[in-house]
């Protein structure tokens, strides 16, 4: 299962967006096979611009995206986070991001990682410079705030797509449902015809005995049981015929619900 499915990534780059406006983290949804629903919000020049065009610092990146989980510090220094998209157990995206500093950075720190990953001190440092400073329980709440307000989304279009196919799929079998018991009601009328003819054979045989005097004593045994059988099929037919007269008003019914549970004439 894959978010792009249902979801509507626009929906999800409003939160995503408003996110990180709020926080300064910056933010992105990726789907279930690794590719980008969201386009980044707040990504900075420290860590997209330099770090991670270092193909040293590329490489300790996706490292670190790859095993990254909740809050936590990444190779350059700084406070990542990563969210898992979960919708019935089965984690179908993740949500990342973080590029914040815990505290007031140590530039000769950071002078060391430049050097290390190939890129230049003075620049680097300038690129830190505009990375903003959150405390680290900030960092922290704020990640697990966006990955709650995401599930929370995700799950709710998730419903709202699976209701729809299960409408679809309700309304196409209610169609079929309809037109089987139409057809049990056919065969019901047909019952019925076997019910009078049996009673037409009752009548007969009745007659018949009574032609026949202590000849047709058996003759009219017969005929008793077969008077009996007609009226018993006859009560199971009107049985039968008011159960499915009962489905056909509820599929009715249910086929016509509006959203305030009503239902249309």
């Amino acid at each position: 299962m894959l978010l792009k499915e249902f979801i509507d990534p626009q929906k999800l780059q409003e939160i995503q967006d408003q996110f990180s406006d709020a926080t300064g983290l910056a933010a992105i949804a990726l789907d279930a096979d690794n590719t980008y629903i969201t386009k980044g919000s707040n990504f900075t020049d420290f860590c997209m611009k330099y770090t991670r065009e270092s193909p040293l610092g590329k490489e300790r990146c996706e490292k670190c995206d790859a095993e990254g989980c909740g809050a936590y510090f990444c190779h350059a220094g700084l406070m990542d986070f990563s969210e898992p998209i979960i919708v019935n157990g089965e984690q179908i995206g993740i949500i990342i991001g973080g590029q914040v500093l815990p505290e007031k950075p140590d530039p000769s720190k950071f002078r060391a990682i430049a050097r290390d990953l190939g890129i230049p001190e003075d620049e680097y440092i300038r690129a830190l410079d505009q990375v903003p400073v959150r405390t680290e329980k900030q960092i922290r709440a704020a990640a697990t705030l966006l990955g709650t307000v995401v599930n929370e989304l995700v799950n709710l279009e998730y419903v709202k797509k699976l209701n729809k196919k299960r409408i679809e799929v309700f309304n196409l079998e209610s169609v079929e449902a309809e037109d089987a018991v139409a057809q049990v009601q056919r065969k019901m009328m047909d019952l019925s015809k076997v019910s009078s003819t049996e009673r037409l054979l009752s009548v007969n045989a009745r007659i018949e005995a009574a032609h026949s005097g202590n000849a047709g004593v058996g003759f009219a045994v017969v005929a008793r049981e077969i008077s009996n059988l007609a009226e018993n099929s006859a009560i199971v037919y009107s049985e039968i015929q008011a159960l499915i007269t009962k489905i056909g008003d509820s599929i009715q019914k249910i086929g016509n619900v509006t959203l305030d549970g009503e239902t249309r004439e």
